[in-house]
Protein backbone atom coordinates (compact mmCIF):
# COMPACT_ATOMS: atom_id res chain seq x y z
CA UNK A 1 0.00 0.00 0.00
CA UNK A 2 1.44 3.52 -0.76
CA UNK A 3 2.62 5.94 1.71
CA UNK A 4 0.29 8.32 -0.51
CA UNK A 5 -3.44 7.87 -1.04
CA UNK A 6 -4.41 7.97 -4.66
CA UNK A 7 -0.49 7.52 -5.92
CA UNK A 8 1.00 4.06 -6.44
CA UNK A 9 3.58 2.92 -4.46
CA UNK A 10 7.25 4.23 -4.71
CA UNK A 11 8.83 1.61 -2.73
CA UNK A 12 7.20 -1.29 -4.37
CA UNK A 13 8.10 0.23 -8.16
CA UNK A 14 11.23 0.49 -6.64
CA UNK A 15 11.83 -3.15 -5.36
CA UNK A 16 10.45 -4.43 -8.84
CA UNK A 17 12.68 -2.10 -10.83
CA UNK A 18 15.89 -3.50 -8.81
CA UNK A 19 14.53 -7.11 -9.91
CA UNK A 20 14.98 -6.54 -13.35
CA UNK A 21 18.37 -8.49 -14.56
CA UNK A 22 19.07 -5.53 -16.87
CA UNK A 23 18.59 -3.48 -14.38
CA UNK A 24 22.40 -2.27 -12.77
CA UNK A 25 20.22 0.53 -10.40
CA UNK A 26 18.11 3.36 -10.62
CA UNK A 27 19.56 6.83 -11.44
CA UNK A 28 18.40 10.43 -10.13
CA UNK A 29 19.34 12.29 -12.79
CA UNK A 30 22.55 14.67 -13.05
CA UNK A 31 21.31 16.96 -9.94
CA UNK A 32 19.43 13.69 -8.14
CA UNK A 33 16.13 15.39 -9.13
CA UNK A 34 14.37 12.67 -10.49
CA UNK A 35 12.95 10.73 -7.15
CA UNK A 36 9.78 10.70 -4.89
CA UNK A 37 10.13 12.53 -1.58
CA UNK A 38 8.75 11.15 1.24
CA UNK A 39 8.74 12.01 5.10
CA UNK A 40 12.62 11.76 6.12
CA UNK A 41 13.50 10.29 3.12
CA UNK A 42 13.07 9.64 -1.26
CA UNK A 43 13.31 7.29 -3.13
CA UNK A 44 15.82 8.06 -6.16
CA UNK A 45 14.93 7.04 -10.04
CA UNK A 46 10.72 7.14 -9.21
CA UNK A 47 8.79 9.71 -9.82
CA UNK A 48 5.08 9.13 -9.17
CA UNK A 49 1.71 10.85 -10.13
CA UNK A 50 -1.86 9.79 -9.53
CA UNK A 51 -2.26 6.72 -11.92
CA UNK A 52 1.26 7.00 -13.64
CA UNK A 53 5.07 6.37 -12.80
CA UNK A 54 8.87 7.07 -14.23
CA UNK A 55 11.58 5.49 -13.57
CA UNK A 56 14.81 6.25 -14.62
CA UNK A 57 17.07 3.15 -14.87
CA UNK A 58 20.95 2.66 -15.57
CA UNK A 59 21.03 -0.70 -17.64
CA UNK A 60 23.41 -3.21 -17.70
CA UNK A 61 26.13 -3.06 -20.43
CA UNK A 62 25.25 -5.87 -23.34
CA UNK A 63 21.51 -5.88 -22.70
CA UNK A 64 19.61 -4.79 -25.51
CA UNK A 65 17.66 -1.14 -24.37
CA UNK A 66 14.53 -2.95 -25.57
CA UNK A 67 14.51 -5.73 -23.59
CA UNK A 68 15.45 -3.11 -20.29
CA UNK A 69 12.30 -1.24 -21.25
CA UNK A 70 9.89 -4.62 -21.25
CA UNK A 71 11.52 -5.89 -18.11
CA UNK A 72 10.99 -3.25 -15.89
CA UNK A 73 7.51 -2.52 -17.50
CA UNK A 74 6.60 -6.34 -16.87
CA UNK A 75 8.34 -6.08 -13.04
CA UNK A 76 6.63 -2.93 -12.27
CA UNK A 77 2.96 -4.37 -13.75
CA UNK A 78 3.25 -7.08 -11.16
CA UNK A 79 4.00 -4.78 -8.26
CA UNK A 80 1.46 -2.14 -9.31
CA UNK A 81 -1.51 -3.58 -10.97
CA UNK A 82 -3.72 -0.88 -12.05
CA UNK A 83 -1.10 1.56 -13.17
CA UNK A 84 -2.31 3.39 -15.91
CA UNK A 85 1.23 4.66 -17.15
CA UNK A 86 4.70 3.42 -17.13
CA UNK A 87 7.52 5.84 -18.61
CA UNK A 88 10.72 4.07 -18.64
CA UNK A 89 14.18 5.98 -19.09
CA UNK A 90 16.75 4.46 -19.60
CA UNK A 91 19.34 7.27 -18.53
CA UNK A 92 22.70 5.54 -18.13
CA UNK A 93 24.24 2.41 -19.10
CA UNK A 94 26.86 0.62 -16.52
CA UNK A 95 30.33 1.08 -17.44
CA UNK A 96 32.02 -2.52 -17.99
CA UNK A 97 35.37 -1.78 -17.20
CA UNK A 98 34.50 0.16 -14.10
CA UNK A 99 36.33 -1.36 -11.22
CA UNK A 100 34.11 -2.90 -8.68
CA UNK A 101 32.91 -0.70 -5.68
CA UNK A 102 35.60 -1.69 -2.97
CA UNK A 103 33.86 -1.37 0.58
CA UNK A 104 36.10 0.32 3.12
CA UNK A 105 37.13 -1.59 6.18
CA UNK A 106 34.97 -0.45 9.33
CA UNK A 107 36.65 -0.05 12.78
CA UNK A 108 35.46 -2.78 15.30
CA UNK A 109 32.55 -2.27 17.25
CA UNK A 110 33.68 0.13 20.33
CA UNK A 111 37.28 1.14 18.61
CA UNK A 112 38.49 4.53 19.53
CA UNK A 113 40.46 6.40 17.00
CA UNK A 114 43.88 7.66 17.67
CA UNK A 115 46.28 9.65 15.48
CA UNK A 116 49.44 8.09 14.29
CA UNK A 117 52.55 9.16 12.65
CA UNK A 118 54.91 7.82 10.56
CA UNK A 119 58.69 8.36 11.42
CA UNK A 120 59.92 8.03 8.38
CA UNK A 121 58.00 10.86 6.62
CA UNK A 122 60.05 13.55 5.43
CA UNK A 123 60.05 16.83 6.93
CA UNK A 124 58.21 19.49 5.16
CA UNK A 125 60.67 22.09 4.42
CA UNK A 126 60.26 25.81 6.34
CA UNK A 127 58.65 28.47 4.73
CA UNK A 128 61.09 31.04 2.93
CA UNK A 129 61.16 34.27 4.75
CA UNK A 130 59.41 37.42 3.34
Amino acid sequence: MSPLPDLPDPDAISAAVLTCPSVAGLSGGLAGEVATYLPGRRITGVRIEPGSAEVHVIARYGTSLTDVATQVRRAVGRATPGLATLDVVVADVQDPFAPDPVPSPLPPAGAVPTLTTDATAPALPAAPAP
